[in-house]
């Protein structure tokens, strides 16, 4: 079936054999040392059918972590069990990126080197609760807000990460903006309310955003780095005053790099990611004010994702629970095949069950 959707993409110095990407998903089943487990290269390549898989997210640093079991890839360990992985996609024809990922203050001392508090942009609590290393939850504690020092020190660690990524095999690295963690949270006026360079206009508030993009860009060029932000959205209590100028700025100031892709959060409701009741619709503003390739996310089917890549709010699409669900979801798509539903009990934590064993249409069809 003839849809935009399966014709090849440029990415920078990615060349994407169709449109529709695997989008970042936490598994939480790292092991000890936040290695990445050896059954994640068969995960990743079964799905190797995808235009390009976005890593789950992958913490820069041991103070960077904030949730159960997710990997690293910030120490030699890290890096040999993501060489498994990148590897097995490459064998199977696919093309990843590792998204660098540093939670801030959605996280616990549970999770902190020195089992104090973890840092953000300031001294203001996330809305909710976290993840313990258990997996039972616990009220969201106040973080401490970085020092200027700090932040400095956090842009090496992004850096010497990007550096880790390329050692590991990924074909470029994309930084996690989005979600309310750390570069999220020094974006958003509702997070930040630092006084320094660091904070207030939203030109010192997007400036934490553009030196992590340089810290990666210096590291592999623009044309292997994307950048995920979520506009709107509201996970871990985040909120701006004006979205629409926040963003705005942030996507101009990052078209100077020449990045290989933005990637944009926009659900529509009821989806857990989609922004509150009247939330502005901003993909194709910030598409045009970012003046390179825009990859859209957001509880998108194939009609959906069509329409907004013929429409000219994206160039591109990423999905994320069906290709959990379904890893030759491209092909399901082209054929119009029913999908596999998934088992949200399996998402997180646990074996291959509900990781490794959803069937492929094929298989599905050899077992009827």
């Amino acid at each position: 079936m003839s849809s935009p959707l399966f014709e090849p993409i440029a990415l920078g110095a990615l060349d994407l054999k169709n449109r529709v990407a695997m989008a970042p998903m936490t598994r939480s089943r790292a092991g000890a040392g936040e290695v990445i487990n050896v059954t994640a290269a068969t995960y990743y390549a079964q799905r190797a059918g995808a235009g390009l898989i976005i890593s789950e997210a992958t913490q820069i640093s041991r103070s960077g972590q904030g949730y159960p079991n997710t990997p690293g890839v910030f120490t030699e360990d890290q890096v040999a069990g993501w060489k498994v992985v990148t590897d097995a996609v490459h064998a199977a024809g696919g093309l990843i990126v590792a998204q660098l990922w540093h939670v801030g203050r959605v996280s616990l001392p549970d999770y902190q080197p020195d089992g104090g508090a973890p840092v953000g942009a300031s001294s203001i609590a996330a809305e909710g609760q976290a993840m313990k290393p258990d997996f039972s939850m616990t009220p969201f504690v106040t973080p401490r807000a970085l020092t200027e020092a700090e932040i400095e020190g956090v842009l090496a660690d992004y850096a010497h990460a990007a550096r880790q990524a390329k050692a590991a095999g990924f074909d470029g690295v994309e930084l996690h903006g989005a979600n309310g963690y750390l570069v999220d949270q020094f974006l958003r006026d509702g997070s930040n309310r630092r006084t320094d360079r660091w904070g207030g206009p939203v030109e010192n508030r997007a400036r934490f955003l553009v030196e992590a993009t340089r810290a990666l860009v210096d590291v592999w060029g623009p044309e292997r780095v994307g950048v995920r932000l979520s506009p709107t959205g509201t996970s871990n209590g985040m909120s701006d005053s004006d979205p629409a100028a926040t963003f705005g700025h942030a996507a101009a100031a990052l078209k100077p790099f020449g990045l290989a892709f933005l990637h944009l959060i926009e659900a529509e409701p009821p989806h857990p990611m989609a922004g509150p009741e009247g939330s502005p619709r901003l993909a194709r503003a910030l598409r045009e004010a970012f003046g390179g390739p825009v990859m859209l996310n957001g509880g998108l089917t194939r009609a959906t994702a069509e329409a907004a890549v013929a429409d000219g709010r994206a160039d591109l699409v990423s999905v994320g629970i069906p290709f959990l669900a379904n890893p030759d979801l491209v092909d399901r798509w082209k054929t119009g095949a029913d999908l596999n539903p998934a088992d949200r009990a399996t998402f997180y934590g646990g074996g291959d069950a509900g990781y490794i064993d959803y069937p492929t249409r094929g298989q599905a069809a050899q077992a009827a």
